[in-house]
């Protein structure tokens, strides 16, 4: 990262902890992961880019018997996830740069992939198709106007990047994911901006 957006992973591990700790555990998240879990085959091995601690989130979704490998640019919070999940894959990476052999049968960037700049977003897309088993679910959070904006963590400031609606469908379909699902800033999910798709490869 370069700018702002570079402050963001040196950020989170040194807040890794609090963050662990500030972190809400009611998943009041569960019907957008419903909607990302019923896209996904019985078992189906599923990517979470930006994984955090594994709780809520991963928690949720290993306990639907989903296969997980999370990926976390903080050392801190991925260990926290193999001492939590140890039968699990976590791996300290960047998402940017991060790839596999594996093709997953879903991909999840919530709360982490709005955190890269807009340049960095746009480039994620192929890297999510080439990451993806044919029919599989992505789903990630965006802010809900096309700009940046500040945030706040740790009394330091926290940055955040988003595209155009329009831009994030024009990506999605030049890339071969079709929109399931789109709401911009929900009042069930805490305002956040979600885009739940589905890979078009056959």
């Amino acid at each position: 990262m370069s700018g702002e957006d570079g402050k963001v992973i040196a950020l989170y591990e040194r807040h890794a902890l609090a963050f662990d700790g500030l972190r809400g555990r009611n998943l009041f998240e569960k019907p957008w992961l419903d909607q990302f879990a019923a896209l996904v085959p019985p078992h189906g091995h599923v990517l979470d880019l930006g994984c955090g601690s594994a709780e809520p989130i991963a928690a949720s979704l290993i306990g639907s018997g989903f296969r997980l490998t999370g990926v976390d640019s903080s050392e801190t919070l991925i260990g926290l996830c193999r001492s939590r999940f140890p039968e699990q894959s976590w791996i300290v990476a960047d998402m940017r740069d991060f790839d596999a052999p594996a093709r997953f049968d879903g991909i999840l960037a919530w709360h982490s992939f709005f955190h890269l700049s807009k340049e960095d977003q746009r480039a994620m897309f192929p890297r999510f198709a080439k990451l993806t088993a044919p029919g599989a679910a992505l789903m990630f959070t965006s802010g809900h106007f096309d700009g940046v904006a500040m945030g706040e963590f740790g009394g330091e400031p926290l940055y955040h990047a988003s595209l155009s609606a329009d831009e994030y469908s024009a990506l999605l379909g030049d890339n071969g994911f079709d929109v399931v699902e789109q709401v911009t800033q929900d009042p069930q999910c805490g305002g956040a901006t979600v885009w739940l798709a589905k890979s078009t490869k056959g």
